[in-house]
Formats: C-alpha cells, structure tokens, sequence
C-alpha cells in the first residue's frame, strides 16, 4: 500500500507539472495587449459555435437532402429501368422521350457495350458515396458512375440483361444538394459585420484606457499632461477622474512641500547674509575664517535641501547631447585630478530633460570622483532605454546598505562616509530624477574593484 501511495503521489505531482507546464505556455503564446485579448474573446466564442453549426449541417442537413435527392433520382432510374424490361426494344425511343420530358434525364441505351474500369474516389465524397448506396439499394445490378467529369452533370451507367448499357445524364442539383454554399456564405459573411462592429466597439472602449494609461505614464515621468479627460465606460471615466483627483493632491503636496523649504530657506539666508556682513566687518581672524567656512556650508546645504523639495520637475523635455554630458564630466574629473574614461554608443541625442537628467549623472560621477582615482562612464542610447553605467575603482557600498543610501540624509559609517561639505541627498536627489523620468538607479559591484552605479530611464 505505502509504494501504491508512493506511485499516486508521483503521477498527480507529474500530471500538476504537465499541467503547468502547459498552462505556461498557452501563457506565452497569448497577446498580453487588453485590445487583442478582447478581440479573442469576441472572436473564439464565435469561430467554435459557426464550427459546431456548420459540423452539424453539413453531417446531418446536408448528407440527408443529398440522399433523399439521390433516392428520388435513383427511383427515376429504375422506373426507366423498369420500362426497358417490359417493353419491345421498337419502344425505346418513346422511352427516351419519357425521360426526358417527364424525369428531367437524358438516357441512351446501348446494345453492345461494356462499363468502364472504376474510377477513383473524390477527394469529396459524399456524393459519389450516397448515390453508389443508393442504386445498390434499388436497382441491384453492375453500374458505372462519375460524379467529377462534368461539373453540371451526374453520369451513370448500369449494366442491362444480355449486353445492353443504360446510359443516364442527370443534372447534378437532382441529386446533390448544390445550394448549400449559400448557407455557408451567409454565415461568413454575417460574422465579418458582427466581427467588423466588434472591432470598433471594442476600438473605442479601448482608446480612453490606453489613454488612462499614457496619461499615468506621462505623469510618472514628471512630464506635463494638459489634453487628458475622462472618457468611455462608466468604470473608465471613474478611473480616470480617480487618477486626475490623485494626481491634482501629487502636485498640491509637492507645492506645499516646496513652498515650505522655500519660505525657510529664505528666512535662513537672510540670516546667513547678516553673518556674511558682520564676519566681513570684524576683520580677518582665524577664528572668523572658520566661522564663514561654516557659513558657506550651511548655504551649500540649503541650497541641496531646497534641491531636493523642488525635484526638478518644472523642467520640460529637450534635447541633450551625451557627448556633451561626458566632455562636461570629463572636465570635472581633470579639475579634481581623477582618471576617468567615457564611451557613448547609440544616437547622442536624447529626449529627457536635460539639467535634471545632466545633474542626475553629475551626482553619480562627483560621488565617484570623490572616494575614487579611476572612473569609467558608459553611455548608451537603445531602441527602448537610455542607460549610463559609472564604475569606480574605490571603497564600494556594502550590499546591506545600497538601498539605504538612496534615503535622504542618510551616512554611512564607513567606506563612502559623505566628507563635511555633503548633505546626504546626492544619491536621493539622483533617484527621485530618475524615477520622475519613469526609470531607476540600481547599485552593484564594479569590474574596477568599486562600485556600479546603472541609470536607465526609457528612451
């Protein structure tokens, strides 16, 4: 019994993996877009009951007018048949007139004949094969048909008494049920209007999410977004009016917030003016060159405070060279007489908004250049992504500690310990500006013994 439950356990656990296995892939092989996952759930429904309709017809309506068309047809031949055998062979022509006349069929009767070797089964038999039961079932002697020589016409030939040949032309729509193509057109035809009205429904109930969904990309990218409005479904303009409301309380907060540092940081400064002054009036001390050091970094920290609050996000899209960006980070290594190397691949315009975009690289090459000697900036210009790497051969960034580093005024302890002119948001601020252009900074171990810092932002 434990090994039956063993082998149980086996196969439901394989069957679960084929199971999911399959699932996975039917995943993959479907559309991830909403329009054309609609499209299919309009469409499959459709083409599977037209299949079950069409099946039915064709093996139940179909082949049922065919075989009581080929019975009737059948039953003429041997009335004719019937004929010949009871009268004077002087009467055949009256037979023949009889035919057709009366039955719709052109007859000759051959003295002196043989039938013809079988012929090969169409491709599409369901003629061919009712007919063939058919005069088995009724007249029971040799025959000959064909039922692909003449597209109009349906050929048979039965073998008399002695050596006579029956011959007999029928029109094909007497035995065949020929019309059927027009049940068949109008079922195709009348699934491409429903199909065609489909799609435009689905066209306009699809466009105002697909411009929810830009309208909420735009704003994560920090980008302005002026024409958008609800539209469409109930649901959709609910959604929408949702996204407008949360995006109007995004930009009230980040109003409030910079007005705030900005109201403090201009009481701060007047202060700080009124120290300039009075430290430039009492003279040069050393303890007077201490206190304007001092001075000046609490301006140089208010100034990255109220950097921070504002997020460059009142700045639109332009056009910035990468070329320029890297001679520019080029000079500043030189100035701090750091080595560094810089490629660019790909077109070296890009659309972002260059002082945030330019400050955001800027930050990450000066925190570099600072705990560093040799520095290497890639910069590459893709279809879908925009992606600056910056190695450095120094210290690093412990792994526990490189999503910390992003939070504002956070020091790390040792290795990248911020110097005392530092205010703890250059990581911060390089963050928030990739984030509002919709991409990232991720931190890992460099090639050089240092540390990676990798911005992507879409392109």
């Amino acid at each position: 019994m434990a090994s039956f439950d063993i082998l149980r356990r086996y196969r439901t656990q394989t069957g679960d993996s084929s199971w999911n296995r399959v699932v996975r892939w039917l995943r993959r092989q479907l559309p991830m877009g909403l329009y054309a996952r609609s499209l299919l759930i309009v469409i499959i429904p459709m083409v599977l009951l037209q299949s079950v309709v069409a099946f039915v017809f064709m093996e139940r309506h179909w082949q049922l007018v065919t075989q009581r068309l080929s019975a009737a047809v059948t039953g003429d031949i041997a009335a004719v048949i019937d004929l010949i055998d009871e009268m004077p062979e002087s009467d055949y022509a009256t037979i023949v007139r009889i035919a057709r006349e009366k039955l719709d069929l052109n007859i000759a009767i051959e003295t002196d004949g043989e039938l013809p070797a079988p012929r090969p089964k169409p491709f599409f038999e369901i003629l061919d094969q009712i007919l063939s039961e058919e005069i088995s079932r009724q007249i029971r002697r040799p025959f000959w048909i064909d039922t692909v020589g003449d597209s109009d016409f349906v050929e048979v030939r039965v073998k008399l008494d002695g050596e006579r040949i029956l011959r007999v032309y029928a029109r094909r729509s007497q035995a065949y049920a020929s019309n059927t193509h027009i049940f068949i057109v109008w079922m195709v035809g009348a699934s491409l209007v429903l199909l065609t009205i489909a799609i435009l429904f689905l066209r306009g109930q699809i466009r105002p999410i697909l411009a929810l969904a830009k309208a909420a990309e735009s704003f994560g990218k920090g980008q302005k977004i002026d024409d958008f409005s609800p539209r469409g479904a109930e649901e959709i303009r609910r959604a929408g009016l949702a996204f407008i409301q949360m995006r109007e309380r995004i930009e009230r907060q980040i109003e409030q917030r910079t007005a705030m540092l900005t109201g403090v940081s201009h009481d701060l400064r007047t202060i700080l003016t009124r120290f300039k002054l009075q430290l430039a009036l009492a003279g040069d001390n050393a303890d007077l060159d201490n206190l304007n050091q001092d001075v000046e970094d609490m301006q140089s920290m208010l100034e990255g405070y109220l950097s921070f609050a504002r997020g460059e996000a009142e700045e639109d899209v332009g056009e910035l060279k990468l070329h320029d960006l890297m001679n520019r980070l080029t000079l500043e290594a030189e100035l701090q007489g750091k080595t560094v190397t810089t490629t660019v691949e790909g077109d070296d315009n890009v659309r972002v908004r260059p002082n945030a975009f330019t400050r955001l690289v800027a930050n990450l090459a000066s925190n570099a250049y600072r705990y560093a000697n040799t520095v290497h900036i890639d910069a590459r210009h893709g279809t879908k992504w925009i992606t600056v790497t910056v190695d450095d051969d120094g210290p690093g960034i412990p792994e526990a500690s490189r999503d910390d580093v992003f939070k504002p005024f956070f020091r790390l302890d040792e290795a990248r310990n911020l110097d005392s002119s530092g205010t703890g948001l250059g990581l911060a601020i390089a963050l928030d500006i990739a984030r509002s252009h919709g991409g990232n900074v991720i931190l890992s171990d460099s090639p050089l013994g240092g540390l990676r810092a990798v911005v992507r932002v879409p392109a």
